[in-house]
């Protein structure tokens, strides 16, 4: 960038109004250009340091007067308040006679003084010009030995780090300038990295006393560190990336992988899904508020990962055929769902719950091209579900009751009604579906999830009955062998040996005996 200086407007007293912003570079003054050294030493400009912290810094404090912004940093909350107060600074004395603003590294890489600073010199129409300077990135990737262009780089701010963090390219994670940045760092890597994965501080870089330090990821919080330090990771296939590099060579090394169809996975991705809702029937009804129970979501990530596995190895295959890969699969459920969230994404207003789901109906409807709600839901859902989803569609045109009062009464009709056919098989199956469907319907005002909730009941009626079947092995009876009164006997005594679970359903043992 063009480091002369133009012809500019003049301050009160005569002296031209100028606002240069340079780069000191990553060390010191014997780093930097002609261009640059000539403003740093221009006695007739104001110089204002980012920090004194910085060799270039320090040695202009030994050559000519400079004024330094750590004050603002000592006295600001936070660090948009520092960055306010150093654009004020700066613009005060670029109304009085030209200033140079000088920052540690590059002016254009990390430093948001920077480019707040020229949008208020433009504000104020004060001349301002960027003289960009050496950055730290060069230097540290000589350090370590790699081509940002041929290897990939991404450069991560250590107060701001993204999430998900991906770490399928090398990294620098800049300004870990604190042990508590530094703690910071190690646990975001750790959740994908193990603690041994071996990671380079940098610190001083350019410097005489320059330091190049391997350590494991958990000796990251034990680390020196400084205004100057930048963590080096490099690139590990994990995460998100990782599984989808896994799966591409398993399906291209594995035997079993390299015969699957889309067909052939199609009871896996049942079983895990079920796998999946089994995981998630262990939670609170309320999760993820209240307790955590950290058990229960170790089995869900467990189970959730299979099933991500299922998604990834379908949209794999998929791309085998060159129809798409997963990143159109990503990409293509999050155009849909911005879509139909106009009331976050677009102007539409939704006051409640009921206005959201009616708009998301009446989108869904023009996007698929339905004649009627009823069309699209999948027949092969299991009964509860799509029933579910049946009444969910029509109570997105309001055909539902207002509250839960008669829907009680709707499942108590349905039952008296079984009760009056129960002799008749076909009409007691067509009265007991009516009863099933008011009972999801039920479910759903209470918002329960049925499926959800019948799961539960079956796997406390189960932990129930293996208590009976031991008690009764205790006495030495068989099942078998005991009447209906003794069964219940021994039902009872184990629905008290369980009675400490608050979310067990309740059950009366009064089966009609069947030896069959």
């Amino acid at each position: 960038m063009d480091t002369r200086l133009a012809r500019h407007p003049s301050s009160p007293d005569g002296m031209t109004s100028q606002i240069s912003i340079v780069g000191l570079g990553p060390a010191g003054l014997d780093r930097l250009r002609r261009g640059e050294l000539d403003l740093l030493s221009d006695s007739a400009t104001t110089l204002i340091v980012r920090t004194g912290e910085h060799p270039a810094a320090a040695e202009l404090a030994g050559l000519r007067t400079v004024v330094t912004c750590d004050d603002l940093y000592e006295a600001a909350d936070d660090f948009d308040d520092v960055y306010d107060a150093i654009i004020d600074r700066v613009i005060d004395a670029a109304r009085v006679g030209p200033v140079v603003y000088a920052v540690p590294g590059s002016a254009i890489v990390g430093e948001r003084a920077a480019t707040r600073l020229v949008a208020a010199a433009g504000r104020e129409k004060i001349p301002c010009v960027v003289v960009p300077g050496e950055s730290f990135i060069d230097l540290a990737c000589a350090t370590v030995g790699i081509d940002p262009i041929a290897d990939g780089l991404q450069i991560l701010d250590a107060r701001a780090l993204p999430d998900p963090l991906s770490l399928h390219l090398p990294s620098l994670i800049t300004q870990i300038d604190s042990s508590l940045v530094a703690g910071d760092v190690a646990l975001a890597l750790g959740r994908v990295l193990p603690d041994s994965f071996s990671v380079t501080m940098l610190d001083r870089v350019g410097d005489d006393d320059a330091t190049v330090t391997e350590m494991a990821i958990a000796d990251l919080p034990r680390s020196d560190t400084g205004p100057r330090s930048t963590l080096f990771v490099p690139s590990a296939d994990v995460g998100w990336f990782g599984l989808i590099a896994t799966n591409r060579i398993l399906r291209r090394e594995c035997p079993w992988d390299a015969k699957q169809t889309h067909h052939t996975l199609v009871s896996h991705l049942i079983e895990e899904t079920y796998e999946t809702v089994d995981a998630i029937s262990s939670l609170p009804t309320d999760a993820p508020a209240g307790d955590v129970d950290l058990g229960d979501y170790l089995l869900l990530e467990e189970e959730l990962g299979d099933l991500l596995l299922q998604i990834v190895f379908h949209a794999g295959l998929a791309a085998e055929a060159g129809a798409f890969d997963v990143d159109e699969v990503a990409e293509g459920i999050r155009r849909k769902i911005v879509n139909r969230h106009p009331h976050v994404f677009g102007d539409v207003i939704a006051n409640d719950v009921d206005e959201v789901l009616a708009n998301w109906e009446e989108l869904k409807n023009a996007e698929k091209g339905r004649q009627s709600l009823m069309d699209d839901v999948p027949t092969a859902l299991p009964g509860i579900a799509r029933a579910d989803k049946i009444q969910r569609r029509v109570a997105s045109v309001g055909f539902d009751w207002a509250d839960d009062e008669p829907v009680f009464a709707k499942v108590a009709e349905e039952l008296e009604e079984l009760g009056e056919v129960r002799a008749n098989r076909d009409l007691a199956t067509a009265e007991l579906g009516d009863l099933l469907f008011a009972v999801v319907n039920l479910a759903r005002h209470l918002n329960v999830d049925p499926e959800i909730a019948l799961s539960r009941a079956n796997d406390t009626f189960s932990a129930r009955f293996r208590v009976l079947e031991r008690l009764a092995d205790d006495a030495g009876q068989r099942l078998r062998d005991l009447d209906l009164d003794e069964l219940d006997q021994l039902w009872e005594m184990s629905k008290a040996e369980l009675s400490t679970t608050e979310t067990e359903s309740s059950f009366t043992l009064k089966p009609e005996r069947n030896d069959s």
